[in-house]
């Protein structure tokens, strides 16, 4: 990165601000303004890039100056159906019935622009999938967990940073990424094309001497 770019994150979520705080980045957060929703016949792995490079756009036409924008989405997603955010407690105990006892997919779509005086000056994209198994759930664990409200405003109606990691059994590739983040990739992308490395006390702009 260059010296005068600002680091900004597209997206009000507070677990993808946590992960960037851990790998020690300084940046802005702009949240993005689309509405999320699927193409009619739209495959999820498309529809989540697809989303992760509308919102780093959408964020891009309002920031001035030079920066580097990372924006991501994700999506949980049984065969080819995508399970948003549950609309209320029948809708999320009809996920979590749906998803007991058997693999479901996270995929996230990940997009990072370098943008200056409005022109995009480099662009990857990444999309990533995890394979998520839940234990058989019985009705009480449904209801006593949509009770204690985490439900509620996650993807496929379960947190598996919090409470509902009693209902995974196993998963198969990368955790921060059902968590909402696919860290590893992020870091790649950040390294490899846009010019910073990954130290142990945190990413830092190549060529800075520490203190």
């Amino acid at each position: 990165m260059k010296r005068n770019e600002s680091l900004v994150l597209a997206s009000a979520s507070p677990r993808r601000r946590a992960f960037l705080r851990a790998l020690g980045l300084r940046f802005r957060i702009i949240p993005p303004q689309l509405n999320e929703r699927p193409n009619r016949g739209e495959l999820p792995a498309h529809y989540a890039r697809r989303l992760a490079e509308d919102k780093a756009a959408e964020v891009a036409a309002r920031v001035r100056g030079p920066a580097v924008i990372i924006a991501a989405d994700t999506i949980v997603v049984q065969g080819r159906r995508i399970l948003q955010k549950p609309r209320g407690r029948a809708d999320a105990v009809r996920m979590l019935r749906a998803l007991s006892g058997r693999w479901h997919a996270v995929i996230s779509g990940l997009c990072v622009l370098r943008v200056d005086a409005g022109r995009t000056l480099g662009r990857r994209r990444r999309s990533v999938r995890t394979a998520v198994e839940f234990k058989h759930l019985t009705p009480a664990e449904i209801s006593g967990y949509i009770a204690t409200g985490e439900p509620m405003d996650k993807a496929g109606a379960y947190a598996i940073q919090g409470i509902g990691s009693f209902m995974v059994r196993a998963i198969r590739g990368s955790y921060t990424n059902v968590v909402g983040l696919p860290v590893a990739e992020l870091v790649d992308i950040l390294e490899q094309d846009f010019g910073l490395v990954l130290h142990p006390l945190g990413l830092k702009r190549k060529g800075r001497r520490r203190s």
